[in-house]
């Protein structure tokens, strides 16, 4: 997630990151979650060492209903171009697309989806996306935590964008777990993350280079891009398993 303000993006970035970590994951309430004032917040490196509570993600779209500007950014605009032009098939039959937020790019990919399911932690989040594709009979749109609330079902294509480097290694390495259990043997897995500076559990890199590591089983490199802000790449599920 970037912020809408150029001159304040490291300080929105640092401040809502980890945080978000635990609304997708719904890590907020487990036990080894940061929270309270004097919990830790950052490792010696200066990074995010866990998921924290899940009232700061909340809270910023309790005060604006597209607190990262998805609907305007160009950032945002762009990157979602680009994320459809890399699809390696013209149409799927069943996608997922956790991590939705208010259903930008949810919308987006629906044109090329038979059906799309998509999901998010945040209410206010699920209700934006729900009201933006009202009109879309193939798209679903659920409240969940991933990969505590993984979808059943398989799926030719799942998109992970913008939350990979909010996860520790051991979330990361679960996450993996399930989406090689959700994708059909010759799916597509395209990862979309910013490269910039931030106090992540993870960089963009990290994030998405130990994704694909720990998908090597079940899933090969297909094609990568790269731009000054993010990275895309597009991975392919292997035969049967």
């Amino acid at each position: 997630m970037r912020n809408r303000k150029p001159e304040s993006r490291r300080r929105l970035l640092q401040a809502g990151g980890a945080v978000a970590a635990s609304a997708v994951l719904g890590t907020g309430s487990v036990a080894g979650a940061e929270t309270g004032p004097g919990a830790p917040a950052e490792t010696p490196t200066g990074r995010r060492s866990k998921s924290l509570d899940t009232e700061y993600f909340k809270g910023m779209y309790a005060t604006e209903s597209d607190p990262w500007r998805f609907a305007s950014s160009p950032y945002e605009r762009d990157k979602y171009a680009a994320t459809l032009a890399c699809l390696p098939r013209p149409r799927y039959r069943a996608a997922f697309e956790p991590a939705c937020a208010i259903g930008v790019f949810t919308r987006a990919l629906s044109e090329r989806c038979d059906r799309l399911l998509a999901s998010d932690l945040i209410p206010a989040a699920v209700e934006a996306a729900r009201a933006r594709n009202a009109d879309q009979p193939t798209v679903e749109i659920r409240q969940g935590a991933v990969p505590a609330n993984w979808p059943e079902g398989l799926f030719d294509l799942i998109v992970l964008s913008e939350f990979l480097y909010f996860l520790d290694p051991p979330d990361l390495a679960e996450l993996v777990r399930r989406v090689g259990g959700a994708i059909e043997p010759g799916g597509d897995l395209v990862l979309v993350h910013w490269i910039g500076e931030t106090d992540y559990p993870q960089s963009g890199d990290e994030a998405a280079g130990s994704f694909i590591a720990q998908a090597a089983p079940f899933a090969s490199l297909l094609h990568q891009d790269r731009t000054d802000k993010y990275r895309l790449d597009v991975l392919r599920a292997g035969g049967a398993r």
